[in-house]
C-alpha cells in the first residue's frame, strides 16, 4: 500500500507514512499545479501496487464556488475512483440523499463505495446501509461505530504529531484493529484493482531526476519533536540538486554540526519551547552560525525558532535571537490558508520577480519587531504572512517566513539554496586558504629575520 495525501496538510500524512511503512507524498494542485501532481503520482505509484490518497475536507471543497483544488478535481485528475465517507451521526434516510447528490453532482467523479461513519448501533446502520444501496445503488463497503477511547488525541484543527505522541503503536494497532472488524476490506480491494492502470507514459514530460557536476554540498535538516513539518519532495529536491542532507536535533544535539546551509521547517515549537530554551549551547552556536553567514532558510516554526523569543501563556522563553522579532501565541488561528507571494526586494535564494504559492497554518503572532533591522522580502498578494501585507524576513544569508513551499511547485527553492551553500563552501575554502598561506610581505619579513 502506497499512501498519498491530498492537500498541504503534514500531520495526516505523518501519520499515513508511519502506518503503511512507507513516506507518504502530498498531492496539491494549488501548490504544485496540475501537471507536478501527475509527475509526482507517476514517481511514486509503482505499476501495480494500490495507492490510497486520503481527501481533505468534502468532496467537492474547493478554493473557489467552482471547487478548484477540491478532491473531487484531482481524483479525476488521476482518474481514481472515490469511496465516500459519511458522517451518519444523528441521521438515517438523509445520508442516502447526500451520498445521492454526490453522486449526481458532477458525475465525472467516479463514486465507487461508501464508509459509514460514527453509526450508533446495528440497527441505525441497517437503516442507512439498505436506503444508500436501494436508492443509490452503491455499496457500503464499511460501518464504523462512535468509539469513545480512539488513542488519537487532537489539537488545534487536526492530530498531535506521531512525533509528540507516546503510544504509537499502541493508536495504529488500534486503527488497524477497527479497519480489519468494520471494513469490507476485499471489497475496498477490488474497487483499487478495477481503477484505470496508470502508466507513466501517458504524461509526457516525465523526466527522473538527474545528476549534478557540482561538488557536493551539506545542508542540515533541524528535524525533532520540536520542527516535523516537511515534504519528502523538499528532501528530495536537495538530493536531486547536489546536497547531501544531514538530520539534526534542536533539542539534544550540544551545537550546530559543520553544514553548508541549513533548512529549518515547521512544527510545534511552543510546544518543546522550554527543551529549546534550555539548550542555550545549541542556540548560541546557530547564532553564531547566522552572524558568520550560514546560509538558512526557515518556514514558520522555523521562524519562530530564529526569532528573539516565543511566550507561551504566561511563560517567555529565549529562542535564538538572530531575527529581530518576538513571538507569542494565541489561542486561536492567526493565518490559515493557501497563500500567494511575490518576491520584491534581494534575498538570499529567490530572484526578484518570482512568484511563490504556498499555505501558512500558525497559531503565533509577531509581538514585536525592531523596524529596519530584517528586510521584508514578499508581498502578500493572499494569505496574512507577518502583517498581512509582507513576509519573508531577510537578514544576512537568513530567509524566514511564515509561508510553507512545495519544491515540485516551486523549483526555484531547492535550486536557490544549493547555490547559496555552494557559494558559503567556497567562500569558507578560500577564508582557511588565505588563513593557511602566508603573504608575501609577511614572507619577507620572516625571511628576513632569519639572514638576521
Amino acid at each position: 500500500m502506497f499512501p498519498f495525501k491530498k492537500g498541504p496538510d503534514y500531520i495526516d500524512a505523518a501519520w499515513l507514512a508511519l502506518a503503511a511503512s512507507h513516506p507518504c507524498y502530498n498531492l496539491d494542485t494549488f501548490m504544485m499545479g496540475r501537471e507536478q501532481v501527475v509527475r509526482s503520482f507517476s514517481r511514486h505509484a509503482p505499476g501495480g501496487a494500490i495507492s490510497l490518497i486520503e481527501g481533505n475536507r468534502g468532496l467537492f471543497d474547493g478554493s473557489n464556488p467552482e471547487g478548484e483544488h477540491s478532491t473531487a478535481e484531482l481524483a479525476k485528475l488521476i482518474e481514481a475512483p472515490v469511496i465516500l465517507v459519511v458522517d451518519c451521526d444523528k441521521v438515517t434516510r438523509t445520508a442516502a440523499a447526500m451520498v445521492l447528490g454526490c453522486r449526481h453532482f458532477d458525475r465525472a467523479v467516479d463514486i465507487r463505495g461508501v464508509i459509514l461513519n460514527r453509526v450508533a448501533g446495528s440497527r441505525h446502520a441497517a437503516v442507512v446501509r439498505k436506503s444508500i444501496e436501494d436508492y443509490c445503488g452503491i455499496p457500503v463497503l464499511g460501518t464504523v461505530p462512535r468509539i469513545a477511547d480512539i488513542p488519537f488525541s487532537e489539537r488545534h484543527l487536526g492530530l498531535i504529531p506521531p512525533q509528540e505522541h507516546d503510544r504509537v503503536r499502541l493508536a495504529l494497532g488500534k486503527a488497524a484493529d477497527i479497519a480489519g472488524d468494520c471494513l469490507d476490506l476485499e471489497g475496498l480491494t477490488q474497487v483499487a484493482e478495477s481503477a484505470t492502470f496508470w502508466e507513466d507514459h501517458a504524461f509526457p514530460g516525465l523526466q527522473p531526476a538527474g545528476k549534478t557536476d557540482h561538488e557536493q554540498v551539506s545542508i542540515g535538516v533541524i528535524r525533532d519533536r520540536a520542527f516535523q513539518f516537511y515534504y519528502p519532495e523538499n528532501i528530495e529536491a536537495l538530493a536531486d540538486s547536489g546536497a547531501r542532507v544531514i538530520e539534526i536535533s534542536a533539542i539534544s544535539e550540544e551545537k550546530l554540526p559543520p553544514v553548508d546551509a541549513l533548512y529549518i521547517g515547521g512544527g510545534f515549537p511552543e510546544t518543546q519551547a522550554e527543551l529549546l530554551a534550555q539548550n542555550e549551547a545549541f542556540r548560541r552556536s546557530l547564532r553564531d552560525a547566522a552572524e558568520q553567514g550560514l546560509p538558512i532558510y526557515a518556514e514558520c516554526g522555523g521562524f519562530m525558532y530564529l526569532g528573539e523569543s516565543l511566550t507561551v501563556g504566561e511563560m517567555h522563553y529565549p529562542m535564538v535571537g538572530f531575527l529581530p522579532i518576538t513571538f507569542g501565541m494565541e489561542k486561536r488561528p492567526q493565518g490559515h490558508g493557501y497563500t500567494v507571494l511575490d518576491v520584491e526586494r534581494e534575498n538570499p535564494f529567490f530572484p526578484v520577480g518570482t512568484g511563490l504559492k504556498g499555505h501558512e497554518f500558525h497559531y503565533s503572532r509577531i509581538l514585536s519587531r525592531k523596524e529596519g533591522e530584517g528586510d521584508l522580502a514578499f508581498r502578500v498578494k493572499r494569505g496574512i504572512g507577518i502583517d498581512g501585507k509582507r513576509d519573508g524576513m531577510c537578514r544576512k544569508n537568513v530567509l524566514a517566513s511564515f509561508t510553507h513551499l512545495h519544491a515540485l511547485g516551486t523549483p526555484q527553492w531547492a535550486e536557490g539554496l544549493v547555490k547559496r551553500a555552494r557559494q558559503y563552501r567556497a567562500g569558507r575554502r578560500k577564508e582557511r586558504a588565505s588563513l593557511s598561506i602566508p603573504s608575501r610581505a609577511s614572507q619577507r619579513e620572516h625571511n628576513t629575520s632569519v639572514s638576521e
